[in-house]
């Protein structure tokens, strides 16, 4: 006879923690929007090309805007940002400048495809996050269900296009396109 493994169960915070839980959650994901907007903004100053350029300059403004729409819920919330977590964010995407590359002061040809890589990743995690609040906001009405699924609706669209331009630069970095 086979013993079934127990899961443990997690305990429920108490309803006076779940707000500062909810801050330290929307102030880490505030941090990976301040990357993530400093990232697409530098896709936007080097494009591999002027089409792809005019793209990500349009998703490069829309991170941006998600920033904004993250720091009003917090506000709505009554959630403070942290300043030290989103400057934290800022400076990861400065010293990710600094990886290895086989080239010290230039950009290698990998590099635009390593970034759109990272900068989609960080889509995923912003939906992520926007579905997190989508469920909470069945239980609090501080939380806009429709723009919830506004948000949603945009990262699904912006991680389709980063996944476009990804496959796109593959080619060109790998000298197949």
């Amino acid at each position: 006879m086979t013993k079934r493994a127990e899961t443990p169960s997690v305990p429920r915070a108490p309803r006076s923690d779940r707000l500062a839980l909810l801050g330290v959650y929307l102030n880490d994901h505030l941090a990976g929007a301040m990357f993530g907007t400093e990232l697409a903004r530098r896709l936007a100053r080097s494009p591999a090309d002027p089409a792809t350029g005019e793209t990500l300059k349009a998703l490069a403004t829309e991170i941006a805007a998600d920033r904004a729409a993250l720091l009003r819920i917090m506000k709505d919330l009554g959630i403070r940002a942290r300043g030290y977590k989103a400057g934290a964010g800022w400076a990861a995407e400065k010293i990710g400048r600094l990886k290895t590359n086989r080239r010290l002061l230039s950009r290698s040809p990998l590099s635009p495809l390593l970034e759109l890589e990272v900068l989609r990743l960080g889509v995923e995690g912003k939906a992520a996050g926007w579905r997190t609040l989508r469920e909470l906001a069945e239980a609090d009405d501080r939380l806009d269900a429709a723009r919830l699924d506004d948000l949603l609706e945009r990262a699904d669209r912006q991680s389709g296009t980063l996944e476009r331009l990804r496959v796109e630069q593959a080619a060109r970095s790998f000298g197949t396109a």
